[in-house]
C-alpha cells in the first residue's frame, strides 16, 4: 500500500478505536458501537453505503448499516453462499464490481433499498480461518474500488473481528450478538477410545488474547515483528542442526517448512503491510493465519494440505513469541481434558495420566495419539468440528467417548443426565470388583481366559485390579513413535524386563515392532505409498530391515535373563513370513547362549493373524506357531474392504456380520485341529456382546484394554454358551446380514443387561 493510503488507514483505525472505546450506555451499546463503525468507514472511504452482516449459524444478518434502509437492519438475513455477500462468507474472499448487478450471484433483496447501488466492495470479517461476517461499502456511480481500498476494508475487518472476540458487541438484547464463548456448543465426532469425562478445558495451544489490535507507532510494531521471527528462525535452525535428526525423517521434512516459510519474503512483507496500515504485529500474524486457514479449507491436496498446517503451527509459534505466551498451560485445572487440533504421542505423554480425556479437531481412530489415549486408558473422540475455536481454557466440558458426543460450556439438564451416566457407570464398576478374581465362565462350563492389551509401562499396575490373567498384546512400537532416535537396545532390555518382572507370573506377549501404514517413525525416511496399510509395514519392514528386528529380538531375549517369553510377528500375510521371522529369532537364542547369557526356560513363538490370507496358510503353519491371535482391527477392515480410517464406509459393516462370524468360527475350528491357541485382539474383544459372540464362535481367549474386562466377564458368567449358540445359529440360517438384532433380544428376554 503506498505511504499515503497507509497513513489514511491508520487515521480511520485510530478514529474507530476511539469511537469504540467510549463507554457503552443502555441495552443496545453493541449496536451503537456497529453504528458508529458504518459510519466512520463510510466517510473514511466515501462510500454511499457501509454495511455489517453478522454470521449467525448458516445464516447472515444485516446487523448494521450507514445508507441502506434502517427498517431493513436485523431483518434481512441471506443464507451462507446466497446473493454476493454469501458468496464473500462462503469463499472467505473478497467480491468487488462497479455493477452489482450483473456480477455472478447477485441476488435482490428489495426490503434494503440497496438496488440503487451499483458499486460493490465487499470483504469477509474472518479470525483464525472462521468467517464471522462480512462487511460492505457501496456506491451509485460506476467505481473501479483499488486493491488498495479493498486492503484498507479487510484491515477494518480485521479490527472488527478482534472486537467481536473481545465482547465489545455483545448486549442483552436478542439482535445483540451473544458474547463468544458464552453459550453451549454440542458437537459430534468419531470415537477414538471409550469412556466418559467430566472436567475443564485445556488448551494444548491457547488463543492469544489481543488487547489492543491497532497500533500508535508501526516502527516499534516492525521491528517486535522482526525481532520475534528472528528469534523463530534460530529456535528451527537449533532443532535440525540437533543429533537426533541427523538421519531425516518426518520430523527434519516438518522443520524444513518451516523454515523455509520463516524466511519466506512474501509471507513478511503480508505482515509488514497489515503493520503499515495501522494494525498490532500480532493482528498483523492473526490476519495472515486467518487467511491461512481459509485457504486450508478449500486445498483438496494432501500435500498442499499439509504444508498450510504446517504454516498455521508456524504463525501460533510466532505469535507465543510476540504475546509471551507459554506453548501449553504449565498449572492444569482440575480434571483437566484436553483440547488441540491435533498432538503427537510425545506431547500426550507428557501431559500424562493427569489427564481425562482427550478432544481433537483432526486426527485418526489408528493414529499415535489414539494408540496413546488408549494405552492411558482415557476418553478420546477425534475429528470434533470447530471445538478448537469455541473452547476457551476453563471452560467445563463433557465428553462421552462412548458415543462420540462432546457438550461444551452445557446446560444444568445436560450435565445432571450425564453425570447419571457416569454414577451408573461407578456402579457397575463395583459390582467389577465383586467378580474381579473369579473365572470368566459360562452358566454352562465353558471358561474364557481374558487377557488385556498395553503399550505403556503405566499400564502393568492395572493388570491386577482389571482382573486379568495376563497381557494378551503387549505394543512395543511406542517407546520408538514417542522418541526422536531410536532406542537403545540396553533401554529397550531394561523396559522389558521391568515389564516381565510388573506382570510376575501372568504371561506377556510381546508383539514385535508394528510400524507403517498410520504410524510412522519420525526419524525412518520412506517413500510415499498411494495405501499405506497394504503397504509396507510391519513384518514387511522387520524382514526388511533386519538390524531392527534383530535389535529388539535380543533386547527381549536378554530382558527374560532366563524368564519364559512370548513373542510374536505382527501382519504375517504368508507362512514364509513367519518361518523367516521365527528362523531370526531363534539364530539369536543360539547367538546369545553362545555369549553365555541366560536364554528364555520357554519360549513360545506366534503370529497375529491379521490378512484372511493367513487363515488358509498349510497346515505346517499352524503347527509350527505356538500361538495364534486374530488381529480384529485389521481383519475386519480387510475382509469388508473397509478402510478403518473412513468413517463413510467403515460403519457399514458389523462385526457380528454372519460372514465375519463364519470366518471367525472357521480360524478356531483350524487352528483347535491342530492344538493351536488362538485368541481375538482388538477393540472388539472388549465390547461384551461381540465378545460372547465370539466365544459361541469357538475362541477361548480374549485381549482388550484393561477396563473392558469387568464388563466382559460379567456378560460371560451371566449367559449360557450353548443357548447363545443356538440364537446365532437360528440366526444365520434365517438369512439374516447380522446376528446382532437376535442376540440383543435373547439378552434382553433373559434380563442381562
Amino acid at each position: 500500500m503506498p505511504h499515503t493510503r497507509a497513513v489514511e488507514s491508520r487515521v480511520l483505525l485510530k478514529r474507530l478505536q476511539s469511537a469504540l472505546a467510549e463507554p457503552g450506555t443502555g441495552t443496545d451499546a453493541g449496536q451503537k458501537r456497529l453504528d458508529r463503525i458504518t459510519g466512520l468507514v463510510a466517510e473514511s472511504l466515501v462510500a454511499e453505503v457501509c454495511s455489517i452482516y453478522l454470521r449467525r449459524g448458516e445464516e447472515l444478518e444485516l446487523s448494521a448499516t450507514t445508507g441502506l434502509n434502517p427498517e431493513a437492519v436485523h431483518s434481512t438475513r441471506m443464507r451462507v453462499r446466497e446473493g454476493l455477500v454469501g458468496r464473500i462468507a462462503y469463499r472467505a474472499e473478497p467480491i468487488k464490481t462497479k455493477d452489482a448487478q450483473r456480477a455472478r450471484g447477485y441476488q435482490y433483496f428489495p426490503e434494503t433499498g440497496e438496488e440503487i447501488f451499483a458499486s460493490f466492495l465487499g470483504v469477509p470479517i474472518q479470525r483464525l480461518g472462521e468467517v464471522l461476517g462480512v462487511l460492505v461499502i457501496q456506491n451509485r456511480q460506476p467505481r473501479e474500488y483499488t486493491e488498495d481500498e479493498v486492503h484498507g476494508l479487510e484491515v477494518v475487518a480485521m479490527v472488527i473481528a478482534e472486537m467481536a472476540e473481545s465482547g465489545i458487541f455483545t448486549g442483552p438484547s436478542e439482535t445483540d450478538i451473544p458474547r463468544p464463548h458464552a453459550l453451549p456448543y454440542f458437537t459430534k465426532g468419531i470415537i477414538g477410545q471409550e469412556g466418559v469425562a467430566e472436567g475443564t478445558v485445556l488448551l494444548h495451544d491457547p488463543h492469544v488474547a489481543i488487547e489492543n489490535p491497532v497500533a500508535d507507532d508501526p516502527a516499534a510494531e516492525r521491528a517486535r515483528l522482526h525481532e520475534a521471527l528472528r528469534g523463530l528462525r534460530v529456535e528451527i535452525d537449533e532443532m535440525l542442526e540437533a543429533d537426533y535428526l541427523a538421519d531425516g525423517g518426518e520430523h527434519r521434512e516438518v522443520l524444513n517448512a518451516w523454515r523455509m516459510f520463516a524466511h519466506d519474503k512474501g509471507w513478511v512483507r503480508r505482515m509488514e503491510a497489515s503493520i503499515e496500515a495501522g494494525l498490532a504485529a500480532e493482528v498483523a500474524v492473526d490476519r495472515e493465519q486467518s487467511e491461512t486457514r481459509a485457504r486450508m479449507s478449500r486445498v483438496v491436496d494432501p500435500y498442499l494440505r499439509e504444508r498450510l498446517h504446517d504454516l498455521d503451527d508456524l504463525s501460533n509459534r510466532l505469535m507465543r513469541r510476540l504475546t509471551g505466551a507459554a506453548a501449553t498451560n504449565g498449572n492444569l485445572p482440575e480434571n483437566p481434558i484436553l483440547i488441540a487440533r491435533n498432538i503427537g504421542p510425545g506431547e500426550l505423554l507428557d501431559y500424562g495420566r493427569s489427564l481425562k480425556g482427550v478432544v481433537l479437531e483432526e486426527g485418526s481412530v489408528g493414529s499415535h495419539a489414539a494408540i496413546v489415549a488408549r494405552a492411558l486408558a482415557i476418553p478420546l473422540i477425534i475429528q470434533a468440528d470447530r471445538i478448537t475455536r469455541e473452547a476457551v481454557d476453563g471452560d467445563p466440558i463433557l465428553v462421552d467417548g462412548d458415543q462420540g458426543l462432546i457438550h461444551l460450556r452445557p446446560e444444568e439438564n445436560v450435565a445432571e443426565a450425564f453425570r447419571a451416566k457416569i454414577d451408573m457407570a461407578t456402579q457397575a464398576l463395583e459390582e467389577y470388583v465383586a467378580i474381579r478374581d473369579k473365572p470368566a465362565e459360562t452358566l454352562d462350563g465353558t471358561r474364557l481366559t481374558l487377557h488385556m492389551n498395553a503399550g505403556l509401562m503405566a499400564d502393568l499396575p492395572s493388570l491386577g485390579p482389571s482382573g486379568a490373567e495376563g497381557v494378551g498384546l503387549y505394543r512395543t512400537e511406542l517407546q520408538f513413535l514417542v522418541r526422536r532416535t531410536v532406542p537403545k537396545r540396553s533401554e529397550l532390555a531394561a523396559l522389558y524386563s521391568k515389564i516381565l518382572s510388573s506382570a510376575g507370573d501372568k504371561p506377556v506377549t510381546f508383539r514385535t515392532l508394528d510400524i507403517g501404514s498410520d504410524k510412522v517413525l519420525p526419524y525412518m525416511k520412506r517413500d510415499p505409498e498411494p495405501n499405506p496399510a497394504l503397504g509396507w509395514r510391519a513384518i514387511r519392514v522387520g524382514l526388511d530391515r533386519k538390524g531392527v528386528m534383530r535389535m529388539q529380538l535380543q533386547a527381549m531375549l536378554r530382558a527374560a535373563n532366563g524368564r519364559p517369553l512370548r513373542v510374536m510377528f505382527p501382519f504375517v500375510a504368508q507362512f514364509d513370513e513367519f518361518r523367516e521371522a521365527r528362523d531370526h529369532l531363534l539364530r539369536e537364542v543360539e547367538r546369545e547362549a553362545k555369549l553365555g547369557h541366560a536364554t528364555p526356560s520357554d519360549l513360545q513363538i506366534g503370529a497375529m493373524l491379521e490378512t484372511p490370507s493367513l487363515a488358509f496358510a498349510p497346515d505346517q503353519f499352524f503347527e509350527m506357531a505356538d500361538f495364534i491371535s486374530i488381529g480384529g482391527n485389521d481383519l475386519k477392515q480387510f475382509f469388508f474392504a473397509a478402510d478403518r480410517e473412513n468413517e463413510r464406509v467403515r460403519r457399514r459393516y458389523d462385526t457380528l456380520n454372519v460372514s465375519f462370524l463364519t470366518f471367525i468360527e472357521q480360524i478356531a475350528a483350524r487352528c483347535d485341529a491342530h492344538n493351536t491357541p488362538v485368541s481375538f485382539c482388538g477393540e472388539d474383544a472388549g465390547r461384551p456382546v461381540e465378545a460372547l459372540a465370539f466365544a459361541t464362535m469357538g475362541l477361548r481367549i480374549l485381549s482388550m484394554r484393561g477396563a473392558s474386562i469387568g464388563p466382559v466377564k460379567r456378560i460371560l458368567r451371566s449367559v449360557n454358551l450353548g443357548e447363545a449358540k443356538a440364537v446365532i445359529d437360528t440366526a444365520r440360517k434365517s438369512g439374516a446380514q447380522s446376528v446382532r438384532a437376535d442376540l440383543m433380544a435373547w439378552l434382553d428376554r433373559e434380563g442381562i443387561g
